[in-house]
């Protein structure tokens, strides 16, 4: 197949660019005959590659010296649990936005650690729409508050920073992290799992404040706790090498495309150009979310008769057109129009949508 394109949810799709680098890369790296996983962290030569893949993403998202890049790993879920551990002190409460999958998640992870109080949450509207501001019931003497400003799985997006007063906000930003402009001051704690707009999966980005590092929370070991992440420049133990080397070559990928203001222009061009297409289907395609607050990323859809769904996705792989099932929470279909799925691709999946209508209509 001369030319697929990638819709998974995660992982997925990675810049054409970076994996090319990667491919010539891979049994020499930076002149030294080894591969980056085959380097010691510890050597000059990685230790320079982590400096700059930070730096390049200090830029990238005009990150303040006084917030902390880390490179960890566990996935975003396993510090679910984490964030609490560390922002929160034992009794303590922290307030959870839920508007979708992960937000739910998120919240049931961190009972064990904090008192979760869900100040908002769409669920008896089926996650399609937003909690309205005006409804969250904040509590002021919260450690923290907990949002997901991209759900992947019912396709719905806070397209503006809450404003929570002075209460850091925390928000898990695995699948929409570098896809605009950034506004870091903001959050008091940005986390992404990196296998969707950054890296492969097992890598893990965080961008702290670094007060909140030097919160006194509980006893736990010293790999739990970010402060000592931060002090050993996220060497604490092995990090993940592979992870963090394309990372690092992400962000400079991202830097080559004019940065994420360029990212951003770009990525809502594709989206509304397949929001469109559903929309004007005349109903043989639909999108249940509340279209103020329709994803980015993620665009779930369905067919008017889900008993065609099984042609679809035959044929839209046979036209090279890959991972555009459902999650199993809500079926039909979902397109991920991350980072590095290209305008080019969206053409050729609304291409095939219409043609699909027109021979099955």
């Amino acid at each position: 197949m001369s030319q697929v394109w990638n819709f998974s949810a995660g992982p997925a799709a990675l810049p054409r660019e970076v994996l090319e680098r990667a491919q010539r890369e891979l049994l020499d790296w930076d002149g030294s005959g080894m591969s980056v996983m085959e380097q010691s962290h510890r050597g000059k030569r990685f230790i320079a590659m982590a400096a700059r893949a930070e730096a390049d993403l200090r830029e990238l998202a005009a990150i303040p010296d006084d917030y902390a890049v880390l490179f960890l790993q566990g996935g975003a879920t396993q510090h679910f649990a984490q964030i609490p551990m560390n922002l929160a002190g034992e009794g303590g409460s922290a307030d959870y936005i839920v508007n979708g999958h992960w937000g739910a998640k998120a919240a049931s992870e961190a009972a064990p650690y904090v008192k979760v109080h869900v100040a908002a949450d769409s669920k008896a509207d089926d996650y399609r729409r937003l909690p309205p501001r005006g409804e969250w019931k904040l509590d002021p003497h919260a450690a923290y508050v907990h949002y997901t400003p991209n759900e992947t799985i019912h396709g719905v997006e806070h397209h503006e920073v809450p404003d929570v007063g002075e209460v850091p906000l925390v928000a898990d930003m695995s699948s929409d992290i570098l896809s605009a402009p950034l506004d870091v001051r903001r959050f008091g704690l940005i986390y992404a799992g990196a296998q969707k707009n950054i890296g492969p999966s097992g890598l893990v980005l965080m961008i702290v404040r670094r007060d909140l590092l030097a919160r006194t929370t509980r006893p736990m070991a010293k790999i739990f706790r970010y402060a000592e992440h931060a002090a050993n420049d996220s060497m604490l133990n092995t990090p993940n090498t592979w992870g963090w080397y394309l990372a690092g070559l992400t962000f400079q990928w991202l830097k080559a495309q004019g940065g994420l203001a360029a990212m951003g222009e770009r990525n809502r061009v594709k989206a509304e150009r397949l929001y469109a297409a559903i929309d004007g289907s005349g109903g043989y395609y639909r999108n249940a979310v509340d279209p103020a607050a329709r994803s980015r990323m993620n665009v779930p859809f369905t067919l008017h008769d889900a008993a065609l769904d099984a042609s679809f996705l035959a044929e839209s792989e046979a036209a090279g057109l890959f991972a555009l099932k459902g999650h199993k929470a809500l079926g039909g279909m979902r397109a991920s129009l991350y980072n590095a799925v290209p305008p080019e691709a969206v053409d050729a999946l609304v291409a095939f949508m219409r043609d699909f209508a027109t021979r099955h209509g």
